[in-house]
């Protein structure tokens, strides 16, 4: 196990997304920031406090579960957990950044994707992402990237949040060790 990152770089990366997200969005009025559950969701909840600290203007945040709209649904178990999705305002013509902590074979973001188009029809949306660890499977691609970690694949990365782990830290795990 390695440690890739603690929690005073998780903040200056997390910090340095907002920057870019108000770089490319001079108006903040129809952005909104929707969170992959399960580390995604407070990663964007961060991040909205961000730039609401930096601009001064609130941008909603919402959460959306994805178990439902996984391809490897069964290969999951008979009774996988599904977590909250809360979209309580209309995203229809909306620019909405989904926020998700690894992106690695792209499968989630597609099922993200998939699940928000039921939600509405955005203008647009865009990809944020704290860790690009490579080695995707399908043509997807972060608009915003807070690390790209270049792993193998008998490599694990994860994130950790203290709203969740009591703790933030990113961290690389051989499979095989630690009980995978």
């Amino acid at each position: 196990m390695a440690k890739l990152m603690d929690e005073r770089e998780m903040v200056r990366i997390l910090l340095r997304l907002a920057h870019e997200i108000l770089e490319k969005n001079k108006q903040t009025e129809d952005l909104i920031l929707i969170g992959i559950q399960r580390r995604g969701a407070p990663l964007a909840e961060r991040i909205s406090k961000l730039i609401k600290e930096i601009k001064g203007k609130e941008v909603p945040t919402g959460s959306l579960d994805i178990t439902f709209y996984r391809d490897d649904l069964t290969r999951i178990g008979y009774h996988p957990v599904v977590r909250d999705t809360n979209i309580l305002i209309p995203i229809d013509d909306k620019k909405v950044i989904l926020v998700d902590d690894v992106l690695y074979t792209g499968r989630t973001a597609r099922a993200a994707l998939e699940a928000l188009l039921d939600f509405g029809r955005p203008r647009k949306i865009e990809l944020l992402i704290l860790v690009d660890r490579g080695h995707r499977e399908l043509p997807i691609f972060p608009n915003y990237v807070g690390k790209n970690i270049p792993t193998s694949l008998e490599e694990m990365v994860e994130v950790k949040v203290k709203e969740i782990d009591s703790r933030d830290e990113v961290i690389i795990i051989k499979k095989g060790k630690n009980g995978l």
